[in-house]
């Protein structure tokens, strides 16, 4: 039924709990994990010009840890050991709409909430775009609050 699994990270808080969900629900159905983190380049357009390579720099080195974050915790799932990664450029939820169509995905897993936080109030504006244009199921996958967290 579910034989790929597409994860979008970014690494925030929200994006590792939909991991931790993500690998779960690949494990139960011995699906394929890709892991796409994708390097927003309006983010970039829109930085002034003497900070646009370190910051560039910068989000490289974010993804690097996003990915080996799914990768890490891959490991610690039963049978789930192989993670096939991606780095993208460009708009975030295009680009994680057009992988996800390559491999033909069944279902991508995301956070509600990215790196910028809480300024979308139910969804932010990556997972609102994805749950709105992808032809795919997509599990979106909220952060939990102080008072929510298991102790």
């Amino acid at each position: 039924m579910f034989e790929t699994v597409v994860i979008a990270t970014d690494g925030s808080q929200s994006a590792q709990r939909a991991v931790r969900l993500a690998l779960d629900f690949a494990d139960r159905f011995d699906a394929t994990v890709h892991a796409l983190y994708v390097l927003d380049t309006g983010e970039l357009d829109e930085s002034p010009a003497d900070v646009r390579s370190d910051l560039e720099d910068a989000l490289d080195a974010a993804g690097g840890e996003a990915l080996s974050y799914v990768e890490e915790h891959a490991i610690e799932t039963a049978d789930q050991q192989d993670v096939v990664t991606g780095v993208r450029k460009g708009d975030p939820a295009s680009e994680i709409i057009d992988y996800a169509e390559e491999y033909d995905a069944d279902v991508i897993a995301t956070g509600t909430r990215g790196r910028h936080g809480d300024h979308a109030f139910l969804l932010g504006s990556v997972a609102e775009a994805i749950v709105r244009r992808s032809p795919i199921p997509v599990l979106t996958v909220r952060q939990l609050s102080d008072e929510e967290m298991p102790s």
